[in-house]
């Protein structure tokens, strides 16, 4: 079996059959590892969450914020200002199952040696920790009451990592973490006010795979999220959110030794 992970596609879904037409990507044999955002801002989200869903045990997808806010869009929270980008799903006749589908998408996968997130995570944070910490809020938006969760897990607070966080401060914290972060300070404190690329932000931020004694970094990470840093790979970790939405490419990169990347421009 051969695993390729793929950027953020963000409902751009006809680059995303032009980039599996070019790995030859066969579901009787290959797995796709989604690193989040399928869906909003791109022409067809509709059409992806449908194809991805359809692909069974072919297809892994973790959690992105925009897949978030579709959940969130989905259940009225006041904090949802719009829903334009997303209409196509939110009145689809198999919106309810596609809802229920995503609200059951982890938020890190990890298989032979890798481990796929959508954006990143807190520097203190050993692997088995992080494990910990996805459970604790793929829990929550899988229980009862996950309505209450994605009304309040807007905010950029708190932005530093303690054991003695709990209720929704902890599950917003870890929610940024995982969907949200790209800059962190060097003792681990996120930041949200800077998303270009590595040399463009103040000198007291580092990209979160560049924090100082970063307990992740013996596991192989996998992310997305970033448009403006492009394909990367450095640190133990690999970026592959490469912008198609933007104008860029979408990227798929084989799980394998020598690290094969395939990518097909936005426009064909």
């Amino acid at each position: 079996m051969s695993i390729y992970a793929i950027g953020d596609v963000q409902g751009c879904y006809e680059p995303l059959q032009r980039l599996l037409e070019a790995i030859q990507f066969d579901p009787r044999r290959d797995q796709l590892w989604f690193a989040g955002d399928l869906v909003n801002r791109g022409p067809d989200s509709l059409e992806t969450l449908r194809f991805v869903k359809s692909l069974g045990d072919a297809a892994i997808t973790v959690l992105g914020n925009h897949d978030l806010h579709l959940l969130a869009a989905a259940n009225k929270p006041v904090s949802v200002n719009s829903k334009k980008a997303l209409d196509q799903v939110l009145t689809a006749p198999d919106r309810i199952d596609l809802i229920e589908w995503l609200r059951h998408r982890p938020l890190l996968h990890n298989d032979s040696g890798f481990c796929l997130i959508h954006a990143g995570l807190a520097p203190q944070w050993d692997f088995e920790q992080a494990k910990q910490m996805a459970r604790e809020v793929e829990q929550a938006l899988q229980g009862y009451h996950y309505p209450s969760v994605l009304k309040a897990m807007y905010g950029d607070t708190p932005n530093l990592w303690s054991p003695d966080l709990s209720g929704m401060a902890r599950l917003r914290f870890i929610i940024n973490c995982f969907t949200r972060m790209r800059y962190c300070s060097k003792d681990g404190r996120l930041d949200f006010d800077h998303n270009g690329p590595p040399g463009s932000q103040p000198r007291h931020l580092v990209p979160w795979f560049q924090a100082p004694e970063r307990k992740s970094e013996v596991i192989k990470i996998v992310f997305g999220h970033w448009s403006s840093l492009g394909f990367y790979a450095g640190d133990n970790c690999y970026g592959i959110d490469t912008g198609c939405l933007w104008g860029g490419q979408l990227t798929a990169l084989k799980l394998a030794e020598q690290m094969p990347r395939f990518s097909v421009d936005c426009m064909a």
